[in-house]
């Protein structure tokens, strides 16, 4: 009470001032102002939306006046996993990279392009060399995969880096020890070829050569690249029979590869340490490096063995030179480590009836006609 009473006995009475005067006229001159700010911003969300709905104009009319490809998808296998939804597959643009595919001007030095180390001969993968070389004479860390059937794959690479296949194609080009160049120079050698500036305009509709069309156009014709017509393939479908021999390997290879190699792509596309030492040079963990789980130390992709007769040298860098030595690895060579795929925990054991049975069989996985389909060949 005391408190209060103090309290009391020491006010003075409350008066209301009014606003100044100035305080009032900028609330008047603030309110068009505020008016004016929402309107700005309604335009701008008007803009937006007006300028995404002409971009996807834009994406439908890139296509007229080209010739649409169909992807292949061969009867037996699965749905692939990239159906070219963000780059419509055109005659046009599959030929545009085709050419950028054999061009020398995507390297740095101009001495190596994607078919240097992709050759159609070993099913675009490097014909009996261990890893590829690249500018100024250089040598890469691993062997050159493959490269058919990439629709199927839901990450690329041995180690599996990348899950985009432009964003695949595109490591190479700017690799220091591959093509070693910038995409900045090789648009500026680009655009000094007519015949480049115009298919980049045909296809993508712009003046201007960007990365990402590039990539697009690398994109389309290596995403095209389908290897499905094989001997095996032919017997699938009812048009060729199997030898005694080359039966007697296809029921081998059910009994001993196929959980790791299953049909029809021959790959479960997983990452498995099976058994390799390392190399001392090279010192290379595998999908660790990626992902640095140590679980994951010496693990590489599976690769297919569609066309692996023809697609020496073997394993992620290329230490075998022919499938003899792969098959001995298996048999007599499996290195034991923690992250052994328990499936080669005793190797397989094969006799050597068995093996050539099975060399007969794997012969039959060859697509002569993919190897020498002149759609894929250096452009005239």
């Amino acid at each position: 009470m005391q408190k209060s009473n103090q309290a009391g006995k020491n006010s003075d009475p409350v008066t209301i001032k009014p606003f100044p005067v100035e305080i009032c006229i900028l609330a008047v001159q603030f309110y068009p102002l505020q008016k004016t700010v929402v309107t700005i911003f309604f335009l701008f969300l008007a803009f937006i939306t007006l300028s995404y709905l002409l971009g996807s104009c834009r994406k439908e009319q890139k296509t007229n006046g080209l010739q649409l490809l169909q992807q292949e998808v061969p009867a037996g296998f699965p749905s692939p996993a990239y159906t070219f939804h963000d780059n419509p597959l055109t005659q046009e643009g599959f030929e545009l990279g085709r050419k950028l595919f054999y061009d020398n001007r995507l390297s740095i030095d101009g001495s190596i392009s994607c078919a240097s180390c992709h050759q159609q001969i070993a099913g675009f993968g490097t014909f009996e060399h261990d890893r590829s070389h690249g500018v100024f004479d250089s040598h890469t860390l691993r062997n050159a995969s493959v490269l058919f059937n990439l629709a199927w794959n839901k990450a690329f690479h041995w180690d599996g880096e990348f899950g985009k296949l432009q964003d695949a194609v595109a490591q190479p080009i700017n690799g220091h020890i591959e093509m070693g160049e910038t995409f900045q120079g090789v648009i500026a050698k680009l655009e000094r070829d007519d015949e480049y500036r115009k298919a980049f305009k045909n296809v993508f509709g712009s003046p201007f050569i960007r990365p990402e069309y590039i990539l697009k156009a690398l994109s389309q014709f290596t995403g095209y690249l389908v290897s499905a017509n094989s001997k095996y393939d032919k017997v699938k479908r009812g048009e060729a029979g199997f030898t005694t021999q080359e039966l007697n390997g296809y029921n081998i290879y059910k009994a001993s590869c196929a959980t790791c190699h299953p049909e029809p792509l021959f790959t479960d596309y997983s990452y498995r340490n099976i058994g390799l030492p390392v190399d001392n040079f090279l010192d290379d963990f595998g999908r660790m490096r990626i992902t640095g789980k140590k679980e994951d130390s010496l693990k590489f992709k599976v690769p297919t063995l569609r066309n692996c007769n023809i697609s020496s040298n073997y394993m992620h860098d290329g230490r075998f030179n022919t499938l003899q030595q792969c098959i001995n690895h298996y048999r007599n060579g499996v290195q034991q480590s923690a992250t052994l795929d328990p499936l080669l925990a005793n190797g397989i054991t094969l006799t050597n009836a068995e093996i050539n049975d099975l060399f007969q069989f794997l012969k039959t996985l060859t697509d002569s006609t993919f190897l020498r389909d002149t759609r894929f060949q250096h452009p005239q």
